[in-house]
């Protein structure tokens, strides 16, 4: 990827040498620098904002109960894992940060809750069926409220942000669909 990144700036800079336009280039490589800190700087509030939201819910036991809640989906999804686990605490955390929209925060959730589950993997090196399952559950994340694209949508400045919430849902609801069952296939024919 490197090698990609530095071809392309090596063109630009020749294209822009050749056809006169050297200043044009590093202007627009100024504002492109100046855009790319501004949208870290504006992600990174978001992201410590969920973050620490998502830390002071744990501490206040929100967490245990929203597991509770949700102990007869992550039986299906992953039977073997038992309420006990703390891949579970971690599992359930990710997908909470994810429908709530703070797929920002959801990364070291996620991070956390596939460490967790390669502990209790027997093979190491090897994905569990466990493993497997969480990875498409975390890539085809349904958001109840996408809040990261809809903050970049209002930072980009469109006239009505929120606009796309209904077709994240109906997407999200489609890709975790044919994501869960596809895994839950693999499985079955693991096990034939």
């Amino acid at each position: 990827m490197n090698y990609i990144w530095s071809g392309m700036i090596l063109l630009s800079l020749i294209a822009g040498f050749f056809t006169g336009r050297i200043n044009e280039v590093a202007a627009a490589a100024v504002d492109g620098a100046t855009g790319a800190v501004t949208l870290c700087v504006s992600l990174l509030g978001i992201m410590c904002l969920w973050t620490g939201l998502a830390k002071i819910g744990e501490r206040a036991g929100l967490i245990d109960r929203i597991a509770r809640i949700m102990r007869p989906v992550i039986r299906f999804l992953f039977p073997a894992l038992n309420k006990t686990d703390a891949a579970v605490g971690a599992i359930v955390m990710n997908i909470v940060a994810n429908l709530l929209g703070m797929g920002n925060a959801a990364t070291p959730l996620g991070i956390a809750a596939m460490r967790e589950l390669d502990r209790k993997n027997g093979f190491r090196g090897d994905a569990s069926d466990e493993m497997c399952m969480f990875a498409v559950i975390n890539t085809a994340s349904l958001q109840l409220i996408p809040t990261t694209v809809i903050s970049l949508r209002q930072s980009f400045g469109s006239a009505e942000a929120s606009a796309i919430i209904v077709p994240v849902w109906i997407s999200g609801i489609c890709a975790l669909a044919a994501g869960i069952t596809a895994a839950k296939l693999f499985q079955r024919r693991k096990r034939l």
